[in-house]
């Protein structure tokens, strides 16, 4: 099967040379006919469908709910790259908790100018309510996901930090499952490290961030908005494998400052809610007070420390796309560290001499709006019009603030099976990292792909899939196999 691509690839350093790590895989591959691949396909395809694996898309005109897209070919890791990304996510996420932490509190970094505090007091997701506050374990972001790219020279980035309710990780277990049932013959004997104790170490995390006045036996529920959601199967699957309740805002009450969730025995006491539902529905007593999602009085109870939120409001002034722009500087200021990881170059239009530049570089650059998700409002200046960008640049001048730049990358690709064999599609990864008593990063991620041919979004809501993410184990290694828990001390 000929592959060609004119970027970095994951599986192969030219055509025909598979890299190290994947060449078993390959070399398994050649026994595969194109069709035979394209029965797999089916076959993973038709699981989704049977298994209810779905996403929402609003406002899509054939409707919202889609079938899961899913590539069967793997994207593979080496277990050498895999442990410097595993070292530089668990740096990254310990010194974002440290930051929210103090700018809550003590605001050291604010005054002392590695932050300006007028970026963070007007982020749209600083919570001033919480000032003074600091949650069980000082862990603000349980559950973080960390978008990571590939330039085409081989450096990996971090794209953006999802810091207020990521979403995907459910995705990653199935897709596994799916390779194991399509690929039963590939995966035997690959050494792949396993994803399937995810659930398991997100439970464990968020027990050990009870409140300390909860009893022996913390009782956690996950918090959805309901099924029209768009991560509703997400919220619904981890559920269920967590063996935890999942509720909606009705379904609790706060009494005295305490959570209770309504049963048919009763009131009974909540210590700790994994909540999917963003900060402004909450609490209608706090933030919106139109908002049928949340519970009224939560607040209280959080800030009374008799229940943890996770992840705890406000965290999502860290994963705000300006404040990304100080985050090394915030990993050397709180660890005394070089990043292992680095960000994007990135360009602050809050900044006069940095707007200046990007204005007069828009052609070359990728503008994102600072409060988008999704890959909504993304502007790639290479491929804009004169007229698009134009009118983006009155939207910077007007409001310099809700604007980043960044140099565009060339992502890298992984073979994905198309109409006409395999052909190379633009990937990301996002790797699932958990910080509360401990810090536990799952061995691998989830690795969206830009189904549609050249392009670099590779987002599931505008045509993008996903793929299996296979960390390759090294039966040789001496150090704690990757994936494992490590305290905030130990890093």
């Amino acid at each position: 099967m000929p592959y060609e691509t004119a970027t970095f690839d994951e599986m192969f350093v030219a055509p025909g040379q598979p890299r190290p790590g994947c060449a078993a895989f390959v070399e398994r591959l050649g026994g595969f006919s194109v069709d035979e691949l394209r029965n797999r396909q089916y076959a993973a395809e038709l699981h989704l469908n049977n298994m209810g694996i779905t996403f929402n898309v609003y406002g899509h005109e054939a409707g919202v709910e889609k079938v899961w897209p899913f590539d069967v070919l793997p994207r593979i890791v080496s277990d050498s790259e895999w442990v410097r990304i595993d070292t530089g996510l668990r740096q990254r996420v310990k010194a974002l908790n440290l930051f929210i932490d103090d700018i809550y509190n003590d605001q050291r970094c604010l005054e002392d100018g590695i932050v300006p505090r007028h970026m963070v007091e007007s982020a749209s997701a600083y919570r001033p309510e919480l000032r003074g506050f600091s949650p069980a374990q000082r862990a603000w972001c349980h559950v973080s996901g960390v978008d990571l790219v590939r330039d085409r020279d081989g450096t990996i980035y971090v794209l953006e930090d999802n810091l207020r309710c990521p979403s995907g990780v459910s995705y990653v277990l199935e897709n596994r499952e799916i390779m194991k049932r399509t690929f039963a013959t590939v995966f035997k004997g690959m050494a792949v490290s396993p994803v399937e104790q995810y659930p398991e170490q997100l439970l464990q995390t968020l027990l050990d961030c009870a409140p300390p006045n909860a009893n022996d036996r913390p009782c956690a529920v996950v918090l959805t908005p309901g099924a029209y959601n768009s991560a509703y199967f997400e919220h619904t699957f981890l559920a269920q494998q967590m063996g935890i309740e999942l509720v909606q805002g009705a379904d609790l009450v706060v009494v005295d400052d305490v959570v209770y969730m309504r049963t048919t025995r009763g009131r009974q006491r909540v210590d700790v809610i994994y909540r999917r539902i963003d900060d402004n529905f909450l609490d209608p007593e706090c933030f919106r007070p139109d908002s049928m999602l949340g519970v009224r009085g939560l607040m209280r109870a959080c800030r009374a420390g008799n229940v943890t939120l996770a992840n705890a409001p406000g965290t999502g002034v860290a994963d705000d796309k300006a404040i990304y722009a100080y985050v090394p500087e915030i990993i050397r200021y709180y660890l005394s560290e070089e990043p292992i990881i680095e960000n994007v170059p990135t360009y602050v239009c809050d900044d006069p001499q940095q707007r200046a530049h990007v204005l007069s570089h828009l052609a070359e650059l990728v503008v994102k709006p600072t409060n988008e998700s999704g890959g909504y409002g993304i502007v790639l200046g290479p491929r804009a019009s004169r007229e698009e960008l134009d009118e983006l640049a009155l939207r910077i001048r007007a409001k310099p603030r809700e604007y980043i730049a960044q140099p565009m990358l060339e992502l890298s690709t992984a073979p994905t099976l198309a109409e006409t064999g395999l052909e190379p599609r633009h990937i990301d990864l996002r790797p699932f990292v958990l910080a509360g008593k401990d810090i536990y990063v799952m061995p691998g991620g989830l690795t969206r792909v830009a189904l549609v041919k050249g392009s670099m979004i590779v987002n599931s809501s505008q045509g993008g899939g996903s793929k299996d993410t296979w960390v390759m184990c090294d039966p040789y290694a001496t150090t704690p196999p990757v994936g494992q828990a490590a305290g905030f001390a130990s890093l």
